[in-house]
């Protein structure tokens, strides 16, 4: 969750990147070729790698997921199953889900193994339907817990490294006093050469100041990575023009962005559902080609929840379940997915 909320970049174009030997294609194993129809979204797109301000899919094409995020793990851990994955595919259209682990307050770092599990449990579903997944290390202050993440994600790298399903988001969102070039940017390398000791090119998305907002830092000094992109997150009710414009020096700085978090209301996670804003960004996500994820697969008593108090944890939902975002955002994820279709 987000809260309220600018020197040259180092601009590496796509011809540079290729020529630095930063991008490459084809490095995983490819599945058997279906029909356009009957294709998952790995099966369509396979790799998806960094190409100046794109991500595109294993044919050179630009893609945009569209999915939902699920809520911080140790409070809404029921919905971490493979029965939810599959409903989010079929009944919602989504292309990508993202975990949210979390990691203090009762998270990861108390438990980790049980919260670990649950991230496991939802990567081999959303792998088992084809669709891609991020793994979250939900945090506002990673960088006080480099070790543990370090260790965290080589063990995710071994494991699901080898599938194209897979995203790396090491830093939800940084907090507004933290620093990218001392604190933030160094953290994000620390765990990065980690994650490519043993997955060499899955995409890494990584979290900027002020709640992953402050995107512009980072495109100013840019991570100097292979297949690193950089995460957006803005809450409708509250983020406005003011974000898109800084949104827009970064892209047009070279750098890539990819909204992994975002909500349809105040930042909070409260207020009313802001129609008209939600569209406006929408609008925006589409223009640049920006992946996204919506905040999130809960039955919290808020507005940013895509389900009321007392949802079925596993689907099916019929409307009665389903809150004022989730319908929006669902209707939002129908939409797209069948002009994508025609």
């Amino acid at each position: 969750m987000v809260k309220n909320f600018t020197r040259p970049f180092l601009r590496l174009t796509s011809a540079a990147m290729l020529a630095l030997g930063i991008i490459s294609f084809g490095c995983k194993s490819t599945v058997p070729k279906k029909s356009t129809a009957t294709q998952t979204p790995v099966e369509k797109h396979g790799d998806l790698n960094v190409v100046g301000t794109k991500i595109v899919d294993q044919n050179g094409k630009v893609v945009q997921l569209r999915g939902m995020s699920f809520f911080w793990s140790q409070w809404q851990g029921g919905f971490y199953n493979r029965s939810m994955v599959k409903w989010l595919k079929n009944d919602w259209q989504n292309t990508i889900v993202r975990t949210a682990m979390g990691v203090d307050m009762g998270g990861y770092l108390k438990n980790p193994e049980a919260e670990k599990e649950k991230v496991i449990r939802l990567v081999e579903s959303a792998i088992q339907e084809g669709i891609y997944v991020i793994i979250d290390w939900h945090d506002h202050e990673a960088h006080k817990h480099t070790e543990e993440a370090k260790a965290f994600f080589a063990e995710m790298a071994q494991r699901f490294g080898q599938y194209p399903n897979v995203i790396y988001e090491p830093y939800n969102e940084p907090l507004e006093n933290t620093d990218w070039a001392t604190e933030i940017k160094p953290y994000h390398e620390a765990v990065i050469r980690e994650i490519r000791k043993y997955d060499p090119d899955n995409l890494i998305v990584c979290g900027t100041r002020m709640w992953s907002q402050r995107v512009d830092e980072a495109a100013e000094n840019p991570i100097l990575q292979r297949n690193i992109a950089y995460t957006l997150h803005y809450y409708a009710a509250t983020h406005k023009q003011e974000l898109r414009d800084i949104a827009t020096q970064a892209i047009n700085k070279g750098a890539a962005l990819f909204v992994t978090e975002f909500g349809t209301c105040a930042a909070d996670g409260n207020g009313k559902v802001d129609e008209a804003e939600s569209r406006a960004w929408w609008a925006f996500l589409d223009q640049h080609q920006i992946s996204w994820c919506n905040w999130s697969v809960a039955d919290k008593d808020e507005a940013a929840s895509a389900l009321k108090p007392g949802s079925p944890t596993t689907g099916p939902w019929t409307e009665a379940h389903i809150s004022a975002s989730g319908q929006l955002v669902r209707q939002e994820l129908l939409g797209k997915a069948k002009l994508e279709k025609q």
